[in-house]
């Protein structure tokens, strides 16, 4: 069954409820990020892809997430200022969520049943969203954004 997460409102950094029905037409990146984690060096390849396909109409999305490890700890002033300052992070980072478990937000709570179904094994799992906000693809952690799978499903998804 396709998984469609367009009826979704998520929180903006600020508290705000924003719809993910605004990137209606765009291709997004999910993605569940920390800044004391391992893989915490992602953000500069997501914000690569994010310089790299924007104009083409690719939305990266980080997603917060203290639940593996406490690697997440700070506040979303602390979290917004560490992106921008070791990062250059000029995607969106919305608010701080859980993604597992019963607080699961409601967009993780739907993104977790695509296949292969199951909980968010670490930080930096990624979602590929489709411009109609179906879930096209899956991403481990591991696989950095500058993997080639996950850049060829990002350039067909946004010509398709």
């Amino acid at each position: 069954m396709a998984v469609n997460v367009l009826d979704i409102k998520v929180k903006t950094a600020d508290g705000s409820e924003k719809p993910l029905s605004a990137y209606r037409g765009s291709v997004v990146l999910v993605v569940n990020v920390a800044s004391k984690c391992g893989l915490t060096p992602q953000y500069a390849g997501l914000e690569k892809l994010h310089q790299t396909y924007k104009d083409n109409g690719l939305v990266v999305l980080g997603f917060p997430c203290n639940q593996f490890g406490a690697q997440e700890p700070g506040t979303m002033q602390e979290i917004q200022s560490f992106c921008t300052l070791n990062y250059g992070v000029t995607f969106p980072i919305l608010n701080k969520i859980e993604v597992n478990g019963a607080n699961a937000a409601p967009l993780y709570a739907k993104l977790t049943t695509v296949e292969p179904a199951g909980p968010i094994s670490w930080n930096f799992e990624k979602f590929l969203v489709g411009k109609d906000g179906t879930v096209v693809a899956r991403f481990s952690p591991k696989t950095t954004p500058e993997d080639a799978t996950l850049v060829a499903a990002i350039e067909k998804t946004l010509k398709a």
